[in-house]
């Protein structure tokens, strides 16, 4: 054999294979059939992106997505089928109401299976349609009006608990109370507004709250979780120790409370009691919010898990871009993840109903990383709330402070920011109080001047009404007043706030 031989050997010929959208959605067909959830859902995702415009494989990915729980999801693909791609698919709405229903927005529900019985009253889905209408009407014996009347109630404590996240406390109050007088027993609502007391510093209030709902409704797990976060912010130490124990002993079926306790033990540091919940919750296949994945991705980069909570946290900028700079391997002791330079939330605070939070909002831009672009923006330049108070106040921020007259309001929230920065949910209600405290001092011709009594008093109150020990000595001490001064302030803030 000459050396050359292994030269003229046939070589092999190099075939090239694209897979098409039509393979992976047989692929995923099959994986259907197997049960086998997860692989179907990949391939039907990869089939998706190389035919877009396919109705078909759209449907076939949303009824994945809803056997998963992912109903949210399933939706935004029905919804586009029908706005886009294939109008004429009148299975969709069928799948739509039953997504509704699952996620409870029954109103919604009903529309949809009202249109697939319009657009299609033999259709194959018919019976099941005639069925869930029935099941929506028959199970709780309520009419169709009460059934929207419930639609509202869950967008109400929706929007109450993405108020409470961004730290508009004062417009949750207003909203719950509401939701509790139409529906006196739903204790969710309760839970929600005794948060929203307690991190606007009325303790007793919320303390109140949750004693209502053991009293009424005992063993309700969301109190419960609710005393665990108020004793740890209130540095009760025992009371801890007890809560703690007694929920760790707790494994709850129900989705919902599983998520729950995840949370709270993220929450007060308890990473990996609260990882072991809340990563359970996700290899089972569950999808859930924003806040679901901020909890997950913090638990999980506590506990040495970076490649999760990285990918956790990628879910949460996708659902909540305003979330960028709250990162856990952010370092919160330089500032970076207070309200003070959450953009979107000092954005809605600007356009709030309340003075108190506008005001807030207007501090906050002084102290935040994007203070040129925020002061830029449609919520400042075209504000047609702001009093003549506030707008002397955005003068003084425009110049940096830098006016011949002193601005009282803004001086003293300095002096409170000097010990209680980044500002979080529980020192939001520091700054409210303060801002309430000089509204109503300015509604009473109150003067304004000693900026350390007025910063040691507020705080002084407000460490109290949390149950947080504290004496009007030390306080006086760390402001540099004398204590018959602080005194004097304390009484004048109590009276404003009465």
């Amino acid at each position: 054999m000459s050396k050359d031989s292994k030269a003229r050997q046939p070589k092999g010929k190099l075939l090239t294979f694209n897979p098409t959208g039509e393979y992976y959605f047989s692929k995923g067909l099959k994986a259907y059939h197997k049960r086998d959830l997860h692989k179907a859902k990949k391939c039907f995702q990869r089939a998706l992106q190389l035919e877009p415009d396919e109705p078909m494989i759209a449907c076939q990915l949303a009824v994945i997505c809803s056997e998963l729980g992912e109903y949210q999801q399933a939706n935004r693909l029905l919804h586009r089928i029908l706005e886009e791609l294939d109008p004429e698919m009148i299975e969709c709405h069928y799948f739509l109401a039953n997504n509704y229903a699952h996620l409870g927005f029954f109103k919604d529900a009903y529309h949809h299976a009202n249109l697939y019985l319009e657009f299609d009253e033999d259709g194959e889905f018919a019976d099941d349609t005639i069925d869930l209408i029935e099941l929506l009407t028959l199970e709780a014996d309520e009419t169709e009006d009460e059934l929207y009347g419930q639609d509202d109630l869950i967008k109400k404590q929706e929007q109450a608990r993405e108020l409470l996240e961004s730290g508009h406390f004062p417009k949750a109050v207003e909203i719950l109370h509401t939701v509790i007088e139409d529906y006196p027993e739903y204790w969710s609502a309760y839970n929600n507004l005794a948060l929203a007391y307690f991190y606007l510093g009325e303790n007793q209030k919320a303390s109140d709250l949750l004693e209502k709902v053991f009293s009424e409704n005992p063993g309700n797990l969301h109190a419960m979780c609710n005393k665990l976060v108020f004793a740890y912010y209130q540095r009760d130490v025992q009371e801890v120790k007890k809560l703690k124990d007694i929920l760790k002993k707790i494994s709850p079926l129900s989705i919902e409370h599983q998520f729950k306790l995840g949370a709270t033990f993220a929450l007060i540091g308890e990473y990996d009691v609260a990882y072991a919940w809340l990563r359970r919750l996700q290899k089972q296949g569950f999808e859930g919010d924003g806040s679901f994945y901020y909890w997950l991705a913090y638990a999980a980069y506590f506990t040495g898990r970076e490649k999760i909570s990285q990918s956790a946290w990628e879910r949460v900028i996708e659902i909540n871009p305003e979330k960028i700079g709250f990162e856990p391997w952010n370092d919160d002791r330089a500032g970076k993840n207070g309200f003070e330079n959450h953009t979107t939330s000092i954005l809605k605070k600007l356009n709030s109903d309340y003075i108190e939070e506008r005001l807030f909002a207007l501090f906050l831009i002084t102290v935040s990383h994007e203070k040129d672009e925020i002061l830029a923006s449609k919520e400042v330049t075209k504000n047609q709330r702001f009093s003549h108070l506030e707008r002397e106040y955005l003068s003084f921020v425009r110049q940096g402070g830098q006016m011949e007259n002193q601005m009282p309001i803004h001086d003293t929230a300095a002096l409170l920011y000097e010990s209680h920065h980044p500002i979080g949910t529980v020192e939001a209600g520091l700054f409210l109080m303060w801002f309430t405290v000089f509204v109503e001092a300015a509604n009473h011709n109150q003067s304004i001047k000693n900026n350390r009594a007025w910063a040691a008093a507020v705080e002084y109150v407000w460490t109290k009404l949390r149950g947080v020990r504290s004496s009007q000595k030390e306080m006086a001490g760390k402001y540099g007043v004398s204590a018959s001064t602080l005194g004097k302030y304390i009484k004048l803030v109590n009276n404003l706030l009465s």
